[in-house]
């Protein structure tokens, strides 16, 4: 059997039609979860890219991998970031080389951000690396020329997800009929958000028809709490109105289309499960802030829902029921443990530590045997979050901030928006799940920001 491992960056849990979106169009994407199972609950182990895609690799939460933020990134406001480390460690049997022990061929195609060049795909059990790098967006922009280290340039003008979709079909197309890993990690949705003109066009004229061009789609909040953005406020987006963002993703959807359709042209369709998912909650507090998640909070930074919670969805044609939905919590630690099994090949245990396998799920099962899922963030956020750990039980969210040991509660599946706290009156499952996280952050040998003893109420100092 095939794999081909979608993952998006910067993805929303409502970017997505079948997902709930009223302006972007997804149609490709709308039909593979029409012929699999679409997760309602399925989160991000990080609310920033690397530590999710250190998770996916390792098996393990983010916390006990050591990367813990976006590589590259260091803040302080009235705390100082916690350590972490700046690469996926060759110590860990990352899920590429378990396939490639098992006689699968392995490819990576995308974004990487998992550390420079020593901890490059191909170091990490990928026979061939297109376009990964230590680079966390295309810092030259999606259009040709790229000027990446790891995949060459087209033709001037040539668009980046068109160009990296090109190179997965022509390796589907050039297979020789051994089983294939296809990792591919796009850099859509990240910003810089720049799309083809005649797509932007449509949209523009959509948005026009759907009078969401007249409306102010921004809510302006709190200053950022970080000191080298102090002087920014927070920048909400409340609908999704933004024309060249929903060029972009009918752009990605139109190319994830063509991948499918090479699987049909190939005959290897039947044979080949397809995973689409994200990394991290959509942007929506910072930079051009394109997209909104409503009705969750907040986005990509954050430890609400907006920031973790993602669009999955499964084709693994005569297993996951064409159509269904599975509201089981689920998180990216998760695929590790599904693949392997899927593929028929010897479990990790001491790898793939905090994950579970899926496949029951996909099989029509209703429950998972894990108690909770757990987030660490000890850092702030580039988009307005601050440092904390959360956790989900059930249909409980407990989060930790860590500025002033705050903690707050939500019952989701009454109040999915987080706009009730209800730590107060629940004390008692308060200190419960509390007692959990604190139990789960000495497991992990979790790290923890340090005070910072120059901060000042107004942030400049001392």
């Amino acid at each position: 059997m095939n794999i081909i491992f979608i993952l998006m960056d910067d993805m929303g849990y409502k970017d997505l039609s079948c997902y709930g979106s009223g302006f972007y169009e997804t149609p490709n994407l709308d039909k593979l979860a029409k012929e699999g199972m679409m997760f309602t609950d399925a989160y991000a182990a990080c609310p920033v890219c690397s530590p999710t895609r250190a998770s996916i690799m390792s098996g393990k939460y983010p916390a006990r991998v050591g990367v813990t933020d976006w590589i590259g990134a260091n803040a302080r406001g009235r705390l100082i970031d916690a350590p972490y480390i700046r690469e996926l460690p060759l110590s860990e049997k990352s899920l590429a080389s378990a396939l490639k022990d098992g006689g699968y061929k392995t490819w990576h195609i995308g974004k990487w951000h998992l550390g420079k060049f020593d901890y490059y795909p191909e170091k990490h059990g990928f026979d061939v690396n297109i376009a990964g790098s230590d680079w966390g967006h295309p810092f030259n922009g999606y259009f040709s020329p790229y000027g990446m280290e790891t995949m060459s340039d087209g033709p001037d003008g040539e668009y980046l997800t068109d160009r990296l979709t090109a190179e997965a079909i022509k390796l589907i197309k050039n297979n020789d009929g051994s089983p294939f890993f296809m990792n591919f990690w796009h850099y859509a949705v990240h910003e810089p958000i720049q799309a083809p003109r005649h797509l932007i066009e449509k949209y523009e004229k959509k948005a026009a028809e759907m009078g969401i061009d007249k409306i102010d789609p921004f809510e302006e909040g709190d200053f950022h709490p970080s000191d080298d953005l102090k002087h920014i406020r927070i920048k909400r987006r409340l609908i999704q109105s933004d024309p060249k963002y929903a060029a972009i993703i009918e752009n990605l959807d139109t190319n994830i289309g063509k991948l499918l359709d090479t699987l049909d042209e190939c005959g290897i369709s039947e044979n080949t499960a397809v995973f689409f998912t994200s990394d991290n909650g959509g942007l929506a507090t910072a930079g051009s802030s394109p997209t909104s998640n409503a009705p969750l909070s907040e986005g990509k930074g954050w430890m609400y829902e907006g920031g973790v919670r993602e669009p999955l969805i499964v084709r693994w044609n005569k297993i996951a029921k064409p159509g269904s939905a599975c509201s089981v919590p689920v998180t990216s630690t998760d695929f590790y443990p599904t693949i392997l099994e899927m593929a028929n090949l010897p479990m990790l245990p001491g790898q793939h530590i905090d994950g579970v396998s899926l496949v029951d799920l996909f099989k029509g099962g209703n429950t998972i045997a894990r108690d909770a899922i757990y987030w660490h963030y000890p850092h702030y956020g580039n988009q307005g979050g601050t440092p904390g750990s959360s956790m989900r039980m059930g249909g409980y969210k407990l989060i930790e901030f860590f500025e002033d040991d705050r903690l707050e509660l939500y019952d989701l599946k009454n109040d999915l928006e987080e706009t009730h706290d209800i730590s107060g009156e629940n004390r008692e499952l308060t200190e419960k799940m509390y007692a959990m996280l604190k139990n789960w952050q000495v497991e992990v040998q979790a790290k923890f920001p340090a005070v910072n003893f120059e901060y000042c109420e107004n942030g400049s100092g001392v």
